[in-house]
Order: C-alpha cells, then sequence, then structure tokens
C-alpha cells in the first residue's frame, strides 16, 4: 500500500494486495492507479492505511456466523460520523465491485451505497463540489435561500441519477435532500450574527402569526448584545418547533427571575453565578431550559435537574436555523419514503449533523462536552425525526 499527497492524499494498493481479493477489472484498474482519497466530505477510507485491505469475515468482531456471501466482502472505509458515534463501514464486493455499508457489530443488513467505486468516488466528488459552491454549484455562490437550496438540490439529485441510471441508493438522495438546506441562510453580513436569516423563512416554515417577534419592553436590562436584539424584534423564533416551546406570555425573564417567579422551590443558590445575564427564551424537552447570555449572545441549555450550562448555538441566528431544519426535515420525509427512516435512521441523522455543522460548530468545539442537538437527534426513539 501507499499513499501520495498531490492535492488530497490518495490510497492505492498494489497487485499482489489485491490478487486474494478483488477480480473486478475496473475496481483493481482505480485501486492501483489514481486510488482513493483518505478523507472527502462524507466518507473515509483512512480504515485501509491503518488495517490494509481485510474481509468482513476478518474485521467483524465476534464468532459471528456471516453467510457465504457477506463473509469475502472487503472492509475499505467508513460513513463519517459524529464524534463519539458509532461509525458505518464501507463494505466491497470484489467479484462485482458494488458497495454497501453495514456495522460490523451486526453486518447482517448491509445497505446500498453504489453500483462501483468509480460511481461512489462521483458522487463524493459533487458533494464536495455542493459545500464548496464550486464546478457545477458554482453559479450557486453567493446566493442563498429557500429557492437556492432548492435549486441545488435538484443538481446534486439529477446528478446522481446520470450516475446511477436513475436509481439513487437511498443514502445519497438523501444527502440530495438535506446537505444544500444549509443553502437557506447567508453569511451574517447584515445581522452582525453568524447568519442573517430572512424573517419570511419562518413565517413560511411555521406559519403566519407563529412567529414570535419581541419588543424592547419584552427585554431585560442585561440583554445587552444589540445584534441578539434586533434579530429578536425584527426575525423572532417560532413559538413552537418540534423540540422548542418559546416563552410568549410575559416579558423574557432571566434565568433567576424565571426560577424565582415560577419554580420558587428551587433554591437560588443552585443557578450559575453569571444567571442575571442568562435570559430565558424558552424550553425543550427534560426540563431544559434554553438560554441567551445577554452580553455575548451565545446560546446555551440549562438543565433544571443537575443545573448545568451546555453550549447550544453560536447565537440566535443558528438556533432558528437550527429549529427551521429540524422542523423541515419532516416535510422532507414525504420525499425519502418510510423505509430511509425507519431503517437507515442513522444515516439520517448524520447528514442532519453534518449539515447543522456546516454553519454553526458548536458540537465540535472543544469546551463543547455535551451537546442537546446531537444528542437528541440520535435518539430515534424519542422520535424526533
Amino acid at each position: 500500500m501507499s499513499t501520495t499527497d498531490a492535492g488530497i492524499p490518495a490510497i492505492t494498493l498494489t497487485e499482489a494486495e489485491l490478487d486474494r481479493y478483488v477480480t473486478h477489472a475496473p475496481t483493481r484498474g482505480l485501486l492501483t492507479d489514481t486510488g482513493l482519497p483518505a478523507v472527502t466530505d462524507l466518507l473515509t477510507f483512512s480504515p485501509l492505511r491503518t488495517h490494509g485491505l481485510r474481509t468482513l469475515a476478518d474485521a467483524a468482531d465476534g464468532p459471528l456466523r456471516l453467510a457465504e456471501e457477506l463473509r469475502g466482502r472487503l472492509v475499505i472505509g467508513e460513513l463519517l460520523t459524529p464524534a463519539g458515534t458509532e461509525r458505518e463501514s464501507i463494505l466491497l464486493d470484489g467479484a462485482t465491485g458494488e458497495l454497501t455499508t453495514a456495522f460490523l457489530r451486526d453486518p447482517y443488513d448491509a445497505r446500498p451505497l453504489a453500483s462501483s467505486l468509480h460511481t461512489l468516488l462521483r458522487f463524493a466528488a459533487v458533494t464536495e463540489e455542493l459545500v464548496g459552491l464550486r464546478g457545477r454549484f458554482a453559479s450557486l455562490a453567493g446566493q442563498y435561500g429557500p429557492q437556492t437550496a432548492t435549486e441545488a438540490s435538484r443538481r446534486l439529485l439529477t446528478l446522481f441519477e446520470e450516475d446511477s441510471n436513475g436509481e439513487v441508493p437511498p443514502y445519497w438522495k438523501a444527502a440530495a435532500l438535506i446537505r444544500p438546506l444549509a443553502l437557506v441562510a447567508g453569511p451574517g453580513t447584515a445581522s452582525g450574527l453568524t447568519l442573517d436569516v430572512p424573517a419570511r423563512v419562518l413565517d413560511q416554515e411555521f406559519g403566519h402569526g407563529r412567529v414570535t417577534r419581541f419588543e424592547e419592553v419584552d427585554f431585560p436590562p442585561t440583554l445587552t448584545h444589540e445584534p441578539t436584539r434586533r434579530f429578536l424584534r425584527e426575525t423572532g423564533l417560532p413559538e413552537s418547533a418540534v423540540l422548542y416551546q418559546a416563552d410568549t406570555d410575559v416579558p423574557l425573564p432571566t434565568l433567576r427571575e424565571y426560577f424565582t417567579e415560577e419554580r420558587p422551590d428551587r433554591p437560588v443558590t443552585d443557578l450559575p453565578a453569571h444567571c442575571d445575564h442568562l435570559i430565558r427564551l424558552g424550553r425543550l424537552r427534560d426540563e431544559t431550559s434554553l438560554v441567551v447570555d445577554g452580553r455575548t449572545g451565545t446560546v446555551l441549555t440549562f438543565s433544571e435537574p443537575d443545573a448545568t450550562l451546555h453550549p447550544l448555538n453560536t447565537d440566535v441566528s443558528t438556533l432558528a436555523f437550527t429549529l427551521w431544519l429540524i422542523h423541515h426535515e419532516r416535510v422532507i420525509d414525504t420525499h425519502l419514503g418510510h423505509e430511509l427512516a425507519t431503517h437507515a435512521y442513522d444515516h439520517l441523522v448524520a447528514l442532519m449533523i453534518h449539515t447543522l455543522q456546516s454553519i454553526d460548530p458548536t458540537a465540535t468545539l472543544p469546551e463543547t462536552t455535551w451537546h442537546y442537538w446531537t444528542h437528541v437527534l440520535q435518539d430515534e426513539t424519542g422520535g424526533v425525526l
């Protein structure tokens, strides 16, 4: 095995390494010539560097009794997933060149990924073009909004269909519908926040009259971060979303005021020292308050049972986008079909989290030891998606 560092590092294999395993001529040619990139936007082939070429029978943990057609499949890579979660392996059929995915702990449910390595790499390459708004997506650079996202999705799905004779595997169909949604809101050049989220985007998604826009009288004196104040006045937040319920009946309270008035049984000493600067915007599930730091605009969760703060979003603009994305995913389900949502939930979750992290890296920061959105999206039994 060898690697090269021209642009994206490539992983290649020798004819001798392939002889026992790969008889499919186009696949052999690719692996010995141009090779595989170590990492793409959604995939990694780095396990080849770590373990070399190995069969599923050798790689799977425990004395599993695999069907004969599965035993000889080759573990060549993984689907990228959020940190701390199990990765699904990419399996190659050395005789046909077809690619599937499966978890090594339970490899019986192999799911289609691509008809060949050439097709898989083209899928990965055009997805990276979308993310970078280059190549066939270059004309969309600088454009944002639902129409731009819809056009990007149409182009990506069309490219996938051209490479698969119209039979796009469920994983890539989901990628074509979800990844372009990062283009719904543009960089925050006008708002002074991470994103410029048009108010109409929230109105169209949640319904007119169902987005709360606050007035100056609703803000406590400790909410001094002006971009946050302006966003809450002009753009607002949904009154109710999949996981969120806004505080709409009274002016926004500080965390101290909320617990003093609504939870007088709770000792104030349990609250953070800077609780007067934490403004409660609403509640999430599991007795969790959603708060914004009035000095910086950072959005956090406050877990009431254990009195802990955790980073949630960079600011209220990325909070609004997150609520929009999770709500909009319900619409996407009608395009994906029941099978993906029920039998490939982990694929859906990974793509959603990839999209969220592309506009808000809070979950990946060193100081983020626990992240609410990542946790609830991964909870299949909770029925968020």
